[in-house]
């Protein structure tokens, strides 16, 4: 097992390296330049813009660039907004507490509509419970986040008026768990809506599969309970690949936290991130992508061990 996590990490070294990369070099190719944010002010001069320029090294070679952000990031160093003048890390940790909120929130909702939905579907095929979750199935994975966000908010929000549409706390009350859990409720229902979806479908899948192999008919054979036959041997035995699903949608989670953190006003990373991309941030663009490539990889690499405890048979060697 220690030689398999060792092994993981290093292959998961240039995967980060990777993607610091092209995510460093994508950010130098967009038009325009920190500098116009900075002086925004029309009175400055050539010279001062020149001398700020050389002050935060934009003058030099992309590459050079990446190469002296690399060599702060192994100092633990993730540098300094060009927008606010602040270190880096102080704007995403104010940050990360809302964005994992909801995502791990989103993901929690999805796992309990989804699993027992698609256990029902296999051990029922054709049945009303089938088709239910079969189309719901498909109407949620083929609703972009965006779309699901403004219906959401024109019913609930426009017409009902039942939910708050923006923002984490109302502002003329005192800050709750209640008051925040009251605004969480529809961006958590967003995330989850196309995760429903493609985790029913797998589950069902696994499900059907595993109901066919021989231990679950001798199971029954032996005179085990139906719960006993579908809950202790069918799914503890599907649940490889759905959980490989799991893992999965962390990115498509964070992703989609982008889209619907803009659409609240929710005050999490991704909606820095927005922001840092419309004001050329470099440092604080680079310091979400490394937060978000390091849960990544170490939620696959969680997820990887996690196989060996739902399946005996695996070993890392």
């Amino acid at each position: 097992m220690g030689k398999y996590i060792v092994r993981r990490i290093a292959i998961s070294i240039p995967t980060f390296l990777g993607i610091t990369i092209l995510v460093y070099f994508l950010s130098s190719l967009a038009p325009g330049s920190p500098l116009e944010l900075l002086f925004n002010d029309a009175n400055a001069t050539g010279e001062v813009m020149k001398a700020q320029e050389a002050r935060l090294g934009l003058d030099q070679p992309v590459y050079v660039q990446y190469l002296r952000w690399l060599g702060q990031l192994l100092k633990g160093n993730l540098g300094t907004s060009y927008r606010t003048g602040l270190p880096v890390w102080d704007s995403i940790a104010e940050r990360i507490g809302p964005t994992l909120l909801i995502t791990m929130s989103s993901l929690l909702l999805s796992i309990i509509i989804a699993i027992p939905l698609g256990v029902v579907s296999a051990y029922k095929p054709y049945s009303g419970w089938d088709y239910f979750s079969s189309g719901l199935s498909f109407i949620g994975a083929a609703t972009p986040n965006f779309f699901a966000g403004l219906v959401l908010v024109f019913l609930f929000s426009v017409k009902v008026k039942f939910f708050p549409s923006s923002g984490m706390y109302d502002t003329n009350i005192p800050h709750s768990f209640g008051n925040m859990f009251h605004h969480m409720i529809l961006p958590t229902i967003v995330l989850s809506i196309q995760q429903v979806g493609g985790l029913i479908r797998q589950t069902r899948g696994s499900m059907l599969e595993v109901l066919q192999d021989d231990y679950v008919r001798t199971a029954r054979a032996k005179g085990c309970l139906e719960k006993r036959v579908l809950f202790r041997h069918a799914l503890r035995n599907a649940l490889a690949p759905i959980v490989t699903m799991i893992g999965n949608m962390i990115p498509f989670l964070v992703g989609g936290a982008v889209v619907t953190e803009q659409l609240f006003s929710w005050p999490g990373l991704g909606s820095l991130m927005v922001l840092s991309i419309n004001s050329r941030d470099y440092p604080v663009i680079m310091g979400i992508t490394v937060f978000i490539s390091m849960a990544v990889l170490v939620g696959n690499l969680i997820i990887d061990l996690l196989y060996g405890l739902l399946n005996p048979r695996i070993r890392y060697s």
